[in-house]
């Protein structure tokens, strides 16, 4: 089967289908919620704090959400959180004044640690959907719709605020998450992760944080995963930076406006759709590890020519071409990653490592946000943001070296069969 064949099967097709149109909900909803709260507050700081609500469950809750995963059916998990996700809108509804905001608070908030359980079980249930030649191609398809979705969902969740307000979007967003867990429930796949036998209900909570250690000393134990979640950590600083500095950048930098911020992120995700289309043919011949490192290295070199272009030639057509350009390896990061993470991680333990994972991510997405913030002032934007670059090279030069090292040794290879 060819690699796009996989739409072709069943299970994976229904998995990929339900993923587009949540994620799809997903970005109308990210759009309209912001928009709304500055329109009932006319404050950059309560718009903010819709941002932070949906980022603190990441933080608080995101590995021992894992472990729960790695307990329960990961079918059922995907079916109930779909449903939970639809319902936790409701009270989008009655916010009407500004007084009533904290609401949207607790909805970001609630969505997002439901999306805890639901993110982790789609991923961890993938393997067993294809075949291990496979994988990697199912990741790329699976980037495919977040991309497709990211193209379509913020156009309409755009125009439906404006047209009919938030709880129009709400009930939109509401539609998309029944439909996925419809799709979800129709897969015939088994869900129910591997284990070593059934937990008696007396000792369920009580071996809870014993398993969630038991996951963390796992990835403490495994070389590979060191080095994954170490380009993890250093992939998602200069996200926080370039997520703190973008504007910034565009505004002083290239002397743009809201029209030029909007044209430069539709052409990564342009970009980003060329990759995948140009690399999901040969996704049979290509090795993860190597992808990863290569797309990092691309990336963060892209990236400087980026930043340093303006010094040179102030031309936004110049910066629109880079960004299509720089969206190729950036889409190939995310695949090639879950792949060497599906890969390396037995099926009793993926949950939860890759819980840790997210929670990673967040903590050190959050640093960067901070760092760029407080370190733009004194050191210039253009400088901070060549260091992001820079460290996405030194990503890509660990991944190359050190991981790839890593996977090619005997001792990894008997700690992955003894697991």
């Amino acid at each position: 089967m060819t690699s796009l064949g996989l739409l072709l099967r069943r299970d994976f097709a229904l998995l990929w289908w339900s993923g587009l149109v949540s994620i799809t909900g997903s970005w109308m909803l990210a759009i309209a919620l912001p928009i709304h709260v500055y329109q009932l507050t006319g404050s950059a700081i309560a718009t903010s704090g819709a941002l932070i609500a949906a980022t603190a469950p990441r933080l608080l809750l995101g590995s021992v959400a894992g472990a729960f995963v790695d307990r329960w059916d990961r079918r059922t998990t995907m079916v109930v959180g779909n449903a939970l996700l639809a319902a936790g809108l409701v009270p989008l509804w009655l916010v009407g004044s500004a007084d009533l905001v904290w609401i949207v608070y607790a909805v970001a908030a609630f969505e997002s640690t439901v999306a805890l359980f639901v993110g982790p079980a789609e991923n961890a249930m993938l393997p067993a959907l294809v075949d291990p030649d496979d994988l990697l191609a199912a990741n790329l398809l699976n980037s495919l719709n977040n991309n497709v979705a990211r193209l379509g969902g913020p156009v309409l969740g755009g125009f439906l605020a404006t047209v009919s307000g938030l709880g129009a979007v709400a009930a939109a967003d509401m539609v998309t998450f029944v439909l996925a867990a419809v799709l979800v429930a129709l897969i015939r796949a088994r869900g129910a992760p591997r284990s070593d036998g059934p937990v008696a209900p007396e000792d369920a909570w009580r071996g809870l944080w014993r398993e969630w250690a038991l996951g963390l000393a796992f990835v403490k134990d495994r070389t590979t995963l060191r080095v994954l979640f170490l380009v993890v950590a250093l992939m998602s600083v200069g996200e926080g930076v370039m997520g703190a500095l973008f504007v910034v950048f565009v505004s002083d930098v290239l002397l743009g406006n809201a029209t030029h911020y909007g044209t430069l992120v539709s052409a990564q995700a342009v970009g980003s759709l060329i990759g995948l289309v140009v690399v999901v043919p040969w996704t049979r011949r290509l090795r993860a590890d190597r992808l990863l490192g290569l797309a990092f290295v691309c990336f963060g070199a892209i990236d400087l020519v980026i930043f340093n272009a303006p010094a040179v030639v102030l031309r936004f057509e110049l910066e629109v071409a880079l960004f299509v350009a720089v969206g190729i390896p950036i889409v190939l990061l995310g695949p090639a990653l879950m792949t060497l993470m599906q890969t390396e991680v037995p099926d009793r333990y993926r949950g939860r490592v890759l819980g840790s994972l997210g929670t990673t991510e967040a903590l050190f997405r959050v640093s960067g946000l901070v760092l760029g913030g407080l370190l733009a002032g004194p050191f210039g934007v253009v400088a901070i943001l060549n260091v992001q670059g820079a460290a996405q090279i030194v990503a890509g030069a660990v991944v190359l070296r050190m991981l790839s090292r890593a996977l090619a040794s005997p001792a990894r290879r008997t700690a992955t069969l003894s697991a």
